[in-house]
């Protein structure tokens, strides 16, 4: 359980505060950011949000006073000592920050981790983390609900539904509960409109995403005797020929478990330097246990992990080969 009072004291005792999350970041990642600093904002507070990696193009609109800064190192290093508090949300390892990493954990100024994740690293002074929440997002509702910090309304109801509705898979996923859809009505009636949000984040893709999307679903191979797993791979011949970007792979990896029988969906995506997987499965089969037997992460049915030395053709068959084993260990 979060001890919503400390966290609490920590944002009415300080004063200036940095925000940022994980590599690539989805929904969640920019809803979580966006909402938190429209409360410090509420609470006349000073508030930077620095990220990694660019804010992709379909999340941007959650963005709509263009507060959220790419990382600069001549320019925002500097800040890391300057703020009172520095916040990491939506992700619960430093390594996740990249580039940025070195000045988080350098910095000498209070940290907290406020995110849902599983397999948290020690990083920070203060850690806010319960897996039971659904989304980083759901856990800003319930800080805001159960304090009473600011006022609810629809500035805020607006990242934070964006940010839910993403991590729950459109409310399909396993956190999905009579409570959370409680909570998504109680943001409707403050003005949100469904299938406004829906639009914005999954029907105005670039026809480079489409492309690339039809090239990971033209790679997809099922394996095992049953055909219960399927992998999807795409290479930089790929971005290239598509004109496509990494985080336009976003919930490609869903696609896999479309496919009847199919247990366990993994994506392969060859980076600049090395590649990433995405792990997904339906029922009980722990993807955040596969995943950290490649120093990855994540939940038991949505997890990744990247590898920075080895090559993609050569692991391919490692983890699909180790993923049966789990097939096999917790399937039924």
């Amino acid at each position: 359980m979060i001890d919503f009072k400390t966290l609490e004291s920590v944002i009415l005792n300080n004063d200036k505060f940095l925000i940022t999350t994980h590599v690539n970041p989805d929904a969640d990642a920019i809803g979580s950011e966006i909402a938190f600093q429209l409360i410090l904002k509420k609470l006349g507070k000073e508030t930077y949000i620095i990220n990694h990696s660019e804010t992709p193009y379909n999340l941007k609109f959650l963005d709509k006073d263009d507060v959220i800064k790419k990382f600069d190192k001549n320019i925002h290093s500097k800040i890391f000592n300057e703020v009172d508090v520095l916040m990491a949300l939506d992700f619960n390892h430093s390594d996740r920050m990249v580039r940025m990493s070195d000045d988080f954990r350098n910095s000498s100024k209070l940290k907290i981790c406020v995110d849902h994740h599983q397999d948290e690293e020690d990083f920070v002074d203060h850690q806010f983390i319960d897996t039971n929440y659904s989304a980083t997002a759901h856990i800003i509702y319930d800080f805001i609900r159960k304090t009473g910090i600011v006022k609810l309304d629809y500035d805020l109801a607006y990242p934070i539904y964006a940010a839910i509705m993403t991590d729950t898979g459109s409310f399909r996923f396993e956190r999905t509960s009579s409570e959370l859809h409680k909570i998504a009505a109680e943001l409707l009636e403050l003005g949100i409109i469904p299938g406004e949000v829906f639009d914005k984040i999954y029907d105005q893709s670039y026809l480079s995403k489409v492309k690339l999307l039809g090239a990971a679903l033209e790679s997809l191979q099922l394996f095992g005797d049953k055909n219960e797993i399927g992998y999807m791979t795409l290479t930089r011949q790929d971005f290239r020929k598509c004109n496509g970007i990494e985080s336009d792979t976003e919930n490609f990896v869903n696609f896999s478990l479309s496919v009847q029988n199919v247990k366990i969906g993994l994506l392969f995506i060859e980076l600049s330097e090395g590649f990433k997987v995405s792990f997904r499965s339906k029922g009980n089969i722990p993807m955040n246990k596969l995943a950290a037997e490649f120093n990855g992460g994540g939940h038991i049915n949505a997890a990744g992990a990247r590898f920075h030395k080895e090559k993609m053709s050569d692991m391919i068959p490692i983890i699909v080969k180790k993923a049966e084993k789990y097939l096999e260990k917790y399937n039924g």
